[in-house]
Order: C-alpha cells, then structure tokens, then sequence
C-alpha cells in the first residue's frame, strides 16, 4: 500500500482517487501516523469483508433478526392532497 501526507492528499486528490477507484488502497497519514485509508468500494481480492470476520469470530453480527418487513406504498394518484390522503388512511 502507498502512503501519501495529508499535504499531498489535497494537492493530488483527483489522481490518488483515481488511483484508488482502479483498485489500489492509499494510507493516508497525518505527522507520520496511518489515519486514513482510501480505496475502491468493492473490496478487492484478498481483501477482508464484513461476512469473513463475522465467520471470524472478530465482529459480531446483528442481534435481532426480526425486523418487518417494510410495508407496500399506498398507490396514490399525484394530484391528490396529503390532508385528503391521510384522512382516508385514517378511516376519517
């Protein structure tokens, strides 16, 4: 991995994002010290994804799973008022 100042950062960011959207991971530093990583979204091959450190035993993974599901929009033509809309939901 690169590493690159904070310095160089701002005076090269278009080139190192460029840099980081065609794979390459940047450490970014600041006083000499890694804060920062910047890199593609996809994760690379090799690279450590959320499932592999759950199946790790390093991240524990959400708790409930019993979430509801998220509920059908109302079909509702676009000329309509939400006032109107609202008292027919309501059953007013």
């Amino acid at each position: 991995m690169a590493k690159v100042g904070v310095r160089d950062l701002r005076a090269n960011v278009a080139a190192l994002v460029r840099r980081a959207a065609s794979g390459e991971r940047i450490v970014v530093t600041s006083d000499g010290v890694p804060v920062a990583v910047l890199g593609p979204l996809t994760p690379a091959a090799g690279d450590v994804t959320l499932d592999d450190l759950i199946a790790a035993g390093l991240v524990v993974p959400p708790g409930r799973s019993d979430r509801p599901d998220v509920p059908d929009a109302a079909q509702v033509p676009i000329d309509t008022r939400t006032d109107r809309v609202l008292d027919e939901l309501r059953g007013a």
